[in-house]
């Protein structure tokens, strides 16, 4: 069965390890910090101003004061910290962040990605997607293997204006986990009750396949 949106970003959660600091792009990567180990330090970063993000805030409980970058309310751990953009850029633009979570329209085999634009829709600007995609060495993108008529979003090549060129190191979908290699996508685990067919039917970009793939373990 395909995962959720939970569920991909529940198993993202287990790339980030202990005294990461760690950014969160809009969408699906928001999840994530609802899903990390209890018995881990983690430092979640927002470009717009603020360390120590912690999960979402339940109903009624939202503070309109604190936000993060795609202007969702946010709850702040102990000892979080406040800063300005140009700050926050600095730490993005120094590599002072040691994982970033991005979610994407496209990602092609050679770790391509575009996430920020289609042409002839408005959009309010990139925010700050191209500077964590240039300066960022650990990239995961979290995303739905297909659109919404089925066609593949893991391609040979992107179609849509790009974000960040070579720079995708892994990828978790509703249906696999792939790590981008100088051969194509490789597959490392499939969703339970997913099948390596299923993955390869929705998937246009080169698929390598080796041995028995596991199932995800959430």
């Amino acid at each position: 069965m395909a995962l959720d949106k939970n569920g991909i970003a529940k198993r993202i959660a287990q790339e980030v390890k202990d005294g990461y600091y760690v950014n969160l792009g809009i969408g699906i990567p928001t999840l994530v910090a609802n899903f990390v180990r209890d018995d881990i330090e983690v430092e979640f970063q927002s470009e717009n101003g603020i360390l120590g993000m912690g999960p979402f805030p339940f109903d009624g409980e939202e503070d309109p004061d604190l936000i993060n970058a795609g202007k969702q309310t946010i709850t702040a751990l102990p000892g979080a910290s406040f800063f300005d953009s140009a700050m926050s850029f600095g730490m993005i633009r120094g590599q002072h962040v040691d994982l970033t979570i991005l979610g994407a329209m496209e990602v092609a085999e050679n770790g391509d990605i575009a996430n920020w634009k289609i042409p002839g829709k408005m959009v309010k600007g990139m925010g700050g997607a191209m500077d964590l995609v240039a300066s960022a060495e650990n990239i995961i993108v979290a995303m739905m293997h297909t659109n919404r008529e089925g066609e593949s979003k893991l391609l040979k090549r992107c179609t849509l204006p790009l974000t960040g060129v070579g720079c995708v190191t892994k990828i978790v979908t509703n249906l696999a986990v792939l790590e981008v290699t100088e051969k194509g996508f490789k597959l490392l685990e499939r969703a339970p009750g997913v099948s390596v067919e299923e993955i390869k039917e929705a998937t246009e970009g080169t698929l390598i396949v080796e041995g028995e793939i596991p199932e995800m373990k959430l």
